[in-house]
């Protein structure tokens, strides 16, 4: 009896345990899931697409959420929304029930006049005004207007872009209307992808969309001005910015081009209640009318939604958004075009308002743009930012181009109201920036008119009217390669390109046994360009490969004369790394210039260089490789001033070395680079390769190589590099030397 008692006060001891196990967990949980990054988002839900409750999920959705969760994942959050059940997003900042809300186009008070703070733009929303009938609207800061409650956050910052509106609150679009169609207010105003959704409405089809009347607005998460809430904003931002263009406009596309509108019976009645009267007979015809009508609507509506969101209205120029589009397609296409963008404002925009008008100053900003627009090309861009700032993408033709674009863009604007006999004189701010080569690698729209923004407000600050560039030095040096890669072509046309030869000598001998070939531009307005100036900036532009082609032809044309005077040469002749990683069929060139002038192939001797290496190992084994078994003899150019990879040695098969003397001339133990550049000639002779020695200054270096068993040599201490016709000469003095 007493084991069984003992027995039951066991089972119950183990079920208070399991019970008491169980709450701790779910205690755990709880705590787990408090600590966990779940961010709740309070958002309104009747702003179809950008906010509405999915009728079969009951999920919050639209662009707003898809936007916001993707920037949350990439931030680390999990997001949850809830439909915000306070008058406004005002009162929704104050309550606890929320992390964030959203949308807020700025920092704004809270209800109970608390300080907010905002993320970063998620993307630019499109708001219009919508008018009854075929109204126009002229001033928008007369105008009064009516918005949903809802939307009080909103109204803010429309407030601090037109401060004389007047703006009335509505509970409902249904009062909103109303309001507009009793005369309430003059115009309705919403997100455009809203009225997109709302117009579909048949009652609402005497609605008439303002596309004028249209601006941008930020559309951003907020929260108050906290340390926690300053903690989630800035790890949002993050989020933010790690979230591509690409995907924010598919988000926005996937949501505007999808017939999202539900009629109801009493829209099916407004429409079509005549239709419905007439029978069953009349049936299929009112549904083929129906779905045409819908399609030609849907149609009409992304049609006129992607000029709003593409093209500024006022003066058909493309919008900030389109813009940022076009320069990302342009400088795609044409890396190797250079391109400036200028920032410019009218200064005085706002007397020419006051004084004569806002429609006078929106012809003014037409006709900027219809002028501008006669001169830009196919591959340039022009923006209209906001209000009278534009900003244009120009190729760099030339030297002059600014000098031109003072005569050809700004002149006519200065000149509008003195042109039609008004003493005032339009004066515009401009800004200037130079694309640089990263700018093209990591094309970052904002960040180039920041920089154009910057040189723009150097002007305005100096109260003064012209443009400022934003490095001038930059400029100046842009200017310069400009020229070079433009007279390229017909550099090599006109016989500007000259082939210069640098004789090498056996020391022991005394005598000329080859030459290098080097490349020297007399360029027709810059003068004698040296090459360390105009190889890298044509490498750059990828035109190096052109250069290296008229080199190697005309030193085949310089051996085939030398071949027929009875004088056989080698030369040695530089290959860029940019020729051996364009992809082009070098081995199959060379094959055919050898062919083509009648050439042995030992007379063409192939110089490459350790970062080729360094680079692509695999592409320049490969080359070398083939090179060698068409009998082409091979050489590592500058070997012991670059990377002097023992490795590369092993790998890379060359003939020849060219050893680099900075162990003797440069900075450093002399005793010490006497050793290593000893020890070098020996490896390279141990490894089956020749050898000659480059950069030869003194005859201490000349006597010290040839003990060390070097006796090949190329250098200022013997003869720096000549015109060809120089280099003929001393050759004919040496063989009439050796023959004596």
């Amino acid at each position: 009896m007493h084991l069984k008692t003992a027995k039951q006060a066991l089972l119950r001891l183990g079920a208070v345990l399991c019970a008491v196990t169980a709450l701790l967990c779910a205690l755990a949980g709880a705590a787990a899931a408090a600590d966990g990054d779940v961010l709740t988002v309070g958002v309104p839900a009747d702003r179809c697409p950008v906010f509405y409750t999915d009728a079969d999920s009951g999920e919050i959705v639209g662009i707003g959420p898809d936007l916001l969760r993707a920037a949350a994942q990439e931030a680390g959050y999990e997001v949850v929304f809830r439909t915000v059940s306070e008058p406004t997003l005002k009162d929704a900042l104050d309550s606890p029930a929320y992390d964030v809300v959203m949308p807020l186009g700025s920092s704004i008070t809270s209800a109970a006049g608390q300080s907010s703070i905002v993320s970063d733009n998620l993307t630019q929303t499109p708001f219009t005004l919508v008018t009854w009938g075929n109204r126009k609207l002229e001033d928008l800061n007369r105008l009064r207007v009516g918005m949903l409650r809802s939307l009080g956050g909103g109204a803010e910052t429309v407030r601090q872009l037109y401060p004389g509106m007047e703006i009335g609150f509505y509970d409902t679009m249904g009062q909103c209307v109303r309001a507009l169609r009793t005369g309430q207010v003059d115009a309705l105003l919403h997100n455009s992808y809203v009225w997109s959704y709302v117009l579909q409405k048949p009652s609402y089809a005497d609605l008439t969309v303002q596309p004028s009347a249209m601006f941008s607005m930020d559309f951003r998460v907020g929260t108050l001005d906290t340390p926690a809430g300053r903690a989630v904003i800035e790890r949002l931002n993050r989020g933010i910015a790690a979230v591509p263009e690409t995907r924010r406009q598919a988000v926005i596309l996937a949501y505007t081009s999808r017939q999202l509108y539900r009629y109801d019976v009493g829209d099916f009645f407004y429409r079509y209640g005549l239709a419905v009267l007439l029978g069953v007979l009349l049936l299929a015809a009112i549904i083929a009318i129906m779905v045409m009508h819908q399609r030609s609507f849907r149609r009409e509506n992304e049609e006129k939604l992607r000029q709003a969101i593409d093209y500024d209205p006022l003066t058909g120029a493309l919008s900030l958004n389109g813009f940022r589009s076009r320069v990302e397609e342009l400088l795609r296409a044409n890396p190797d075009v250079p391109y400036l963008l200028s920032y410019n404002n009218v200064r005085n925009m706002k007397y020419i308002n006051d004084s004569l008008g806002w429609s006078v100053g929106n012809e003014l900003l037409r006709f900027w743009v219809s002028s501008a627009m006669k001169i830009l090309r196919d591959d340039e861009a022009l923006c209209r930012v906001s209000g009278d700032r534009f900003a244009f993408l120009r190729v760099i033709e030339d030297s002059d181009k600014l000098d031109r674009e003072e005569e050809t863009v700004y002149e006519p604007l200065r000149n509008y109201f003195i042109d039609r006999g008004l003493e005032t004189r339009v004066q515009i701010c401009a800004g200037v920036y130079i694309l640089t080569p990263e700018d093209y690698q990591n094309i970052d729209v904002d960040r180039i008119l920041d920089h154009a923004r910057v040189a723009e407000r150097k002007v305005r600050e100096a109260r003064r009217d012209g443009y400022e560039v934003y490095n001038p030095e930059q400029w100046e040096r842009g200017k310069r390669l400009a020229d070079i890669v433009s007279r390229l072509p017909s550099a090599i046309r006109s016989g500007e390109i000259e082939v210069w030869y640098q004789p090498q000598v056996d020391y022991a001998a005394g005598r000329i046994n080859g030459a290098e070939a080097l490349c020297r531009w007399n360029h027709g307005k810059l003068g004698r360009l040296q090459p360390a100036e105009f190889i890298p900036t044509l490498e750059d532009a990828g035109l190096i490969y052109d250069l290296d082609c008229c080199v190697w032809e005309q030193v085949c044309r310089d051996l085939q004369r030398w071949n027929a005077a009875g004088h056989r040469r080698a030369v040695s002749v530089n290959l860029s790394r940019c020729d051996l990683s364009s992809g082009r069929d070098i081995p199959e060139l060379f094959t055919r210039l050898a062919e083509t002038y009648g050439l042995g192939r030992d007379q063409l001797r192939i110089e490459i260089t350790e970062s080729a290496f360094a680079e692509d190992p695999e592409m320049l084994i490969g080359t070398v490789t083939r090179l060698r078994e068409l009998g082409f003899p091979v050489e590592m150019d500058d070997f012991g001033s670059g990377y002097s990879s023992l490795h590369m040695l092993k790998e890379v098969p060359v003939d020849r070395i060219k050893l680099d003397l900075h162990f003797l001339s440069g900075a450093g133990d002399t005793e010490r680079g006497r050793i290593i550049v000893s020890f070098m000639i020996r490896m390279v002779h141990s490894l089956g390769m020749e050898l000659i020695a480059e950069g030869v200054e003194t005859d201490a270096q000349a006597d010290f190589l040839r003990d060390q068993g070097c006796c090949e040599m190329q250098g200022y201490f013997f003869h720096k590099p000549m015109p060809v016709g120089e280099f003929e000469r001393l050759l004919r003095e040496n063989d009439a030397a050796a023959d004596a």
